[in-house]
């Protein structure tokens, strides 16, 4: 069993199609056929059925497809643990941050990157389900994530503070010298929130809907950062985090009345595989800022 089979079955298996397999692979359809062929000898059971030019997983393919993404995970995984002994201030980090905690994670670049210039660093936004699944896969590093505590065989959740939800407005909108609003008074004005999917919209619309409130949502957006800034024109408020609008002089946190709503910030890693020295220098760098 060599490393290109498998690389040459994972594709076929994703693709469905040995002759675009190939292409992928870069490599002529008979080489990749030919490989898969000596892959299902040597364990003595088809992992295709071949229909014309079509082509799908048996039983055993499907089997094996896991443990062959698992070896070539564990591959990458130890080839970065030798770079990283090699190079223990170069290489890349890849950060997955969901777009509630975008604003947190800006102050600590800077001084990161002067400290560290060898290190090249990578930021995907996203919410918090497509991260982890980016991260199992180890196209991230770490994740950082305003998420529910909940048990993951898989992932390690380590805690960093905790963030009330509230109403943030422009300092110039009326609403802004208000010293709590209720949930009530909430539903009657205009709103911009992040769209479904983020961890503070989902929670007000949960609290909206046990006190059988129809909110007046004008914009969703899945970018905070031009959230607040529609919000800081002064014509309309939002929900979310109060830590999200900590390098905004110009906004507001008022808040909302009742039992107080919190939100809580965690790093998110895969249990049991290397950690990038990299990635531990970046986190002791922005725990700095918190």
């Amino acid at each position: 069993m060599e490393f290109r089979q498998l690389n040459y079955f994972i594709k076929a298996a994703e693709l469905l199609h040995f002759t675009e397999a190939a292409a992928a692979s870069f490599v002529t359809q008979s080489t990749l056929s030919q490989q898969i062929k000596q892959l299902e000898e040597e364990l003595g059971m088809l992992l295709f059925d071949r229909i014309g030019k079509q082509v799908r997983l048996t039983e055993a393919g499907k089997l094996f497809l896991s443990h062959a993404r698992q070896i070539m995970l564990d591959i990458k995984k130890s080839k970065q643990a030798i770079f990283e002994l090699n190079n223990l201030i170069n290489g890349e980090l890849k950060i997955g941050v969901t777009y509630a905690f975008s604003s947190l994670l800006l102050p600590a670049l800077r001084p990161f990157s002067k400290k560290y210039p060898g290190i090249m660093i990578h930021i995907e936004y996203g919410i918090a389900g497509e991260l982890e699944t980016k991260l199992r896969r180890a196209d991230l590093d770490f994740i950082l994530a305003f998420h529910e505590q909940s048990p993951n065989e898989d992932l390690e959740m380590q805690h960093l503070f905790s963030s009330r939800i509230k109403m943030v407005v422009a300092k110039k909108n009326p609403l802004a010298q208000m010293s709590k609003i209720s949930i009530k008074e909430l539903g009657q004005v205009e709103m911009i929130l992040p769209n479904k999917g983020f961890s503070s919209r989902d929670l007000i619309d949960e609290i909206f809907k046990k006190n059988k409130i129809n909110p007046q949502i004008k914009i969703e957006m899945n970018d905070t950062h031009s959230l607040l800034s529609l919000v800081e024109t002064g014509n309309w408020v939002t929900i979310i985090n109060e830590k999200a609008i900590g390098n905004w002089k110009n906004l507001v946190a008022v808040p909302i009345s009742g039992k107080e709503l919190y939100k809580q910030a965690y790093i998110l890693w895969q249990k049991d595989v290397f950690r990038k020295k990299s990635a531990t220098l970046f986190i002791e760098e922005l725990l700095k800022i918190m």
